[in-house]
């Protein structure tokens, strides 16, 4: 056979060979096309490493500011009382005029009225003597804490006494000096009703004429909260006139569920978030009401609360707008632990009556239980189970099982 007969034959092989190396390549590539599509694909997951950090545990309930030190001026007798020109926010000096009540068109002198007079008399000397001792005892008292403080400073230096006690002994002074400025205001407040009462009692005594009047004067130096009465005409004996108050005296009320109180103690920090003004406002507990209260939740259900009063540490300048009533947001610290093995609260669930997280092995997630324990809205203590600067899965969902196949994000 010639070699030109056997040309055909030869291309015929050769295209046949092609065909066949072109369909195997076709069925590798689907094949290979099948295997991926049915090979199992990564999980992307969001993660976390366990740390070794602080962790606060804080009860957060909104409050409002109050007025430590308020005085409501009351008319000491009846007649017929000017208009009231002072607006709600005006300073007042300790001793300026608030009102003037003048007499009523029949006298004002009868037995009866004058006895009564005798008796309020009597009634705001005692309470003067009382105010004054009650401001004697409360001077004591801060000389007292005052010559310990120093004492309790030097004992904490040489590490006889803990730091916890100094600071209780500081606490201590703070409150005693709280005590004492009250008592003070107290003291102010009781002369005032004392002079009140003598000069209702020789008001009684007097002729009404052309001239005579009351001058109601402020007790202390403060500000107007609210004016009661604003317009001329008669007044009663006792009817409220204004109230005033001491900007410079603010607390922190703050209605907390008892649940949670029980876990507040005396002296414990606190924060003052989202007040009105920048930053955050230092505080510390001053003491937490005995009684509690009914209250509706936003949700219609009965809760038990209890007040907790705060006393603002930070200087008097960054808290200078707060006035009285206004609302504020409170976090109290109920307790705090250095040095922990923490995780984010997402990363734990519980998996057959245990806490579990999932830890990142190489590209695949590990079941691993671990024993919680104390813990707040954002992070948990880990107290065994994971070792510090392991990875771990956060908001880990129903796809994810131990040993799945994962891709960190």
């Amino acid at each position: 056979m010639t070699a030109t007969a056997q040309s055909p034959h030869l291309g015929q092989r050769i295209r046949r060979w092609l065909a066949r190396i072109v369909l195997l390549a076709l069925a590798a590539g689907i094949v290979g096309i099948i295997v991926v599509a049915w090979m199992p694909k990564p999980i992307p997951v969001d993660t976390a490493k366990a740390r070794v950090s602080t962790l606060t545990i804080t009860v957060d309930e909104d409050g409002y500011s109050r007025m430590k030190d308020r005085y409501l001026i009351s008319a000491p007798l009846s007649g017929t009382i000017d208009r009231i020109e002072l607006d709600p926010g005006a300073s007042i000096a300790e001793g300026a005029v608030l009102a003037r009540i003048l007499p009523l068109p029949t006298p004002l002198l009868d037995p009866k009225s004058k006895a009564q007079a005798q008796a309020a008399l009597a009634g705001a000397e005692a309470g003067e003597r009382r105010a004054q001792a009650a401001q004697a005892q409360a001077q004591a008292a801060f000389d007292f804490a005052s010559d310990q403080i120093d004492t309790q400073k030097s004992l904490a230096q040489r590490g006889t006494i803990t730091k916890q006690q100094l600071e209780r002994a500081q606490l201590d002074l703070e409150t005693k000096r709280e005590q004492l400025a009250s008592s003070t205001f107290g003291v102010r407040v009781a002369r005032h009703e004392a002079q009140m009462a003598r000069a209702a009692l020789g008001r009684l005594g007097a002729n009404p004429k052309a001239g005579d009047q009351m001058i109601l004067k402020s007790p202390v130096q403060g500000i107007v909260l609210d004016v009661v009465r604003d317009d001329a005409g008669v007044i009663q004996a006792g009817a409220p006139v204004l109230e005033i108050g001491d900007p410079a005296g603010i607390e922190i009320v703050v209605d907390v569920l008892t649940t949670d109180a029980v876990q507040i103690q005396p002296g414990a920090k606190a924060q003052i978030l989202r007040w009105g003004g920048p930053g955050q406002l230092e505080a510390r507990v001053l003491r937490i009401e005995p009684k509690a209260f009914r209250k509706l939740s936003s949700l219609g259900v009965e809760e038990r609360r209890v007040n907790v009063i705060l006393d603002l540490e930070s200087p008097r300048e960054a808290w200078a707008a707060l006035g009285d009533g206004y609302r504020v947001e409170a976090s109290i610290t109920t307790w705090q632990g250095t040095d922990l093995l923490t995780v984010p609260v997402s990363a734990i669930f519980k998996h057959e009556q245990r806490w579990h997280v999932f830890v990142v092995d190489g590209q695949n997630a590990r079941l691993r239980p671990v024993e919680l324990g104390k813990r707040n809205g954002f992070d948990a203590q880990i107290v065994s189970g994971l070792q510090a600067d392991e990875t771990i899965i956060i908001h880990p969902g129903e796809r994810i099982a131990d040993g799945s196949l994962i891709q960190p994000r």
